[in-house]
């Protein structure tokens, strides 16, 4: 793979920039990766297991001299961390985020930054329940999304780069507006997660269910819930203050579909109740062919080993 950038910085090390800094490197995709987060702890584990080429104690320090700059913080953090940056940020460097929200992100970051900078929002469609600078791996992205909003950036070679980055890191590419895209997540991610959330909390509060049930029992539906709902908090509550349109929205049609399906079992209604669920597994068949996931047995898990 050719070279796409000098030198990256990335500010925050979570599991999105560990995973970002492992894929760059496996693909040779820039000269020098260089990082920074705000805890001193997160800065020396990342020494500790050679993350980046350069760990620095500022983000001004880290984004001097970069080609491209990515920030990998919560939404609610992006609006200080852009002030930050934006003296230090040399021309012609292009900022880009990850974050799960489009709209909010630009209000917050495209202020700050002067006219000789590119800015260009993406989000990557991946991840995992865990976070920090050691959970990060290099085959996150593959043959996953990342979505691109090229809102503010009339410059087709540079969004044309960042494209690149991504591939290389072996994602699908696909362009959104900044509305849209909080629009899909609202619909793909963040209502799901809200309702995850909620279902784990109903079995917390069923006192009639014993902690000892849920956990024992959880080999079903739930344990399922209980992997979304063990996301980082502070992003997830960032995403929901962010988003608010989009969610509410979503979330009112899943409202009023819950209550169809209340009144259906209720009256016993068994046709409307099978015509629905067939409807619904096709949903997941067209996920599963679109190469998005596994039709494994048991998603793929693995049974635990015994001892």
């Amino acid at each position: 793979m050719t070279q796409i950038y000098d030198r990256v910085a990335l500010i925050g090390l979570g599991l999105i920039a560990s995973s970002m800094s492992h894929a760059i490197k496996r693909a040779g995709l820039a000269g020098e990766v260089v990082g920074y987060a705000r805890s001193e702890a997160t800065r020396q584990t990342a020494r500790d297991i050679g993350l980046c080429d350069q760990i620095y104690n500022s983000a001004a320090e880290a984004v001097e001299g970069a080609d491209l700059v990515v920030l990998c913080v919560p939404v609610g953090a992006m609006d200080s961390v852009a002030q930050d940056i934006a003296p230090y940020l040399k021309a012609g460097a292009v900022v880009s985020d990850v974050g799960s929200v489009k709209r909010a992100v630009i209000d917050a970051v495209a202020p700050h930054l002067s006219g000789n900078v590119h800015f260009v929002p993406a989000h990557p469609l991946a991840g995992t329940e865990h976070s920090g600078p050691t959970s990060g791996f290099a085959e996150l992205f593959d043959d996953r999304w990342c979505i691109i909003v090229p809102d503010l950036c009339d410059d087709d070679a540079v969004v044309a780069k960042l494209t690149a980055l991504w591939r290389g890191m072996g994602s699908n590419v696909d362009k959104m507006d900044a509305d849209h895209h909080d629009l899909v997540l609202a619909v793909t991610s963040h209502t799901p997660h809200l309702i995850a959330y909620t279902m784990v909390g109903v079995a917390d509060d069923l006192r009639r269910v014993t902690d000892s049930e849920v956990i024992k029992y959880s080999a079903a539906g739930f344990r399922d819930f209980t992997r979304i709902a063990a996301s980082d908090p502070t992003m997830w509550r960032d995403v929901f203050l962010n988003n608010k349109e989009a969610t509410l929205e979503v979330l009112g049609r899943f409202t009023e579909e819950l209550f169809m399906l209340q009144r259906a079992i209720r009256e016993g209604d068994g046709d409307h109740l099978h015509d629905y669920f067939t409807r619904t597994r096709s949903i997941r068949r067209s996920i599963i062919e679109a190469g998005q996931d596994t039709d494994a047995p048991n998603f793929g898990r693995k049974p635990a080993a015994k001892p």
